[in-house]
């Protein structure tokens, strides 16, 4: 990972390093100390410096963004199908069945293992947000910790949106409406959630795209991004995913909640670039529209 670098104007004349830092790259002050305790990390005009000095209009200030260590996660080589990738993010079509951390009470391999086989010297993989094991589609990583805290402003600012498709059962009598339902732990229980009325805010929208069979493909925005949510909603609205066997019922059809994050667009916190991306439905989900 190649150093982030600027120049400094005539405006930030005099201004600290730590100053221009946290103005141009948005550093802080946490992660200033970690730059503070990693020798050559920072520098001003190809030269280490404090973070105390004064700049001059015309210096160059430059520092390591990446991680400075690899992180203790047991690599696994696994394929991955990487849809996007550039020397800060990648992006995942994430199959069926794998979860996104290691579980602690088992062996069994998780995307986190086999990004740590995939990512060359100190890059590590952050994931920016994670989906449920039997989740499908597009998972964003973020290559260091300073990064992911960038993507995690992105998603704050609300230049981040993912959108998925899914299978629910029924037939919504509106063809768009919104769920503004807040959300929390079901009573007993540390895993399942439930719409309450003391829970975080939660914001879904729903719309219908097709209808067959008594199910409905419908494509789910959410506006924030609480556990579970979208499955909670959709069971909330009384349209629970097809084969979500944790609020709605288990089918034949389907061994996992049908549903995929298809589309993604953000605002690329190093090079402030739009990026939009695209994953299809997997076949367990597309067969069931022609079945």
């Amino acid at each position: 990972m190649k150093f982030l670098s600027i120049t400094v104007t005539e405006r930030e004349d005099g201004l600290s390093v730590a100053n221009v830092l946290k103005d141009a790259f948005e550093v802080s002050e946490a992660y200033l100390r970690r730059l503070k305790r990693r020798p050559g990390s920072l520098l001003l005009n190809g030269e280490p410096v404090y973070t105390t000095h004064a700049v001059r209009a015309g210096d160059a200030v430059s520092f390591d963004p990446a991680d400075p260590e690899k992180l203790p996660i047991r690599p696994i080589r696994l394929p991955l199908s990487i849809v996007y990738e550039d020397e800060w993010l990648l992006v995942l079509d994430k199959p069926n069945g794998i979860g996104v951390h290691p579980d602690r009470d088992s062996d069994t391999p998780s995307l986190e293992n086999a990004l740590s086989a995939y990512l060359s010297g100190t890059d590590n993989p952050h994931p920016v947000s994670r989906l449920d094991k039997g989740t499908t589609g597009l998972l964003t990583i973020a290559k260091s910790g300073y990064v992911h805290a960038r993507m995690k402003t992105v998603q704050h600012e609300g230049r981040f949106r993912k959108t998925y498709e899914a299978i629910v059962s029924g037939v919504p009598k509106e063809r768009r409406f919104t769920i503004d339902a807040p959300i929390g732990f079901a009573d007993g229980s540390s895993y399942r959630h439930t719409v309450r009325p003391d829970g975080a805010k939660a914001k879904s929208e729903c719309e219908v795209l097709r209808t067959f069979k008594g199910l409905s493909l419908v494509r789910l925005t959410p506006f924030t991004g609480r556990t579970h949510q979208l499955r909670v909603h959709m069971a909330y609205a009384g349209h629970p995913l097809l084969g979500d066997w944790l609020y709605g019922e288990r089918s034949e059809r389907i061994d996992r909640p049908a549903l995929h994050a298809s589309e993604l667009t953000f605002m690329h916190p190093i090079t402030g670039e739009t990026v939009s991306l695209f994953a299809p439905m997997p076949y367990d989900m597309t067969s069931l529209l022609t079945d």
